[in-house]
């Protein structure tokens, strides 16, 4: 299962060892507790929306950008709990539609592109 609060916590921990900065450094700026600022990264505490604001200004990190790292790492687990989804056997496999992805690129920043077909295709039956 794919949590949310651990996701935001990799990418918050990410974001502030970039900067070179400790924890107490960050939870001070912020007037979050150093403990449950850990936590948060740590994924063991979900953070309110006022909490991310004051972490975010701490970083000197747009909200939305830290949203949309999270975003990516939450479609790059999803991809790989539905590969792993493969090994299930043929009764229980959710059925996919091959036809909705034509390609999936890696690209830097730990980012996944997602091209969709650029023609129709009609399926009959045999």
């Amino acid at each position: 299962m794919i949590l949310l609060r651990r996701l935001l916590g990799d990418v918050l921990r990410r974001q502030r060892q970039r900067q070179g900065r400790t924890l107490r450094e960050v939870s001070s700026s912020a007037r979050v507790s150093l403990g449950y600022l850990s936590e948060v990264e740590r994924g063991q505490k979900e953070a309110s929306s006022e909490l991310l604001s004051s972490i975010c200004d701490a970083l000197d990190v747009r909200m939305s950008e830290l949203m949309r790292e999270v975003s990516d790492e939450l479609a790059l687990a999803e991809l790989a709990e539905s590969a792993k989804s493969d090994a299930v056997p043929a009764p229980m496999r959710p059925v996919l539609n091959p036809l909705s992805v034509t390609s999936v690129t890696s690209v830097p920043e730990e980012r996944v592109t997602i091209k969709a077909p650029t023609e129709a295709v009609d399926v009959v039956a045999a």
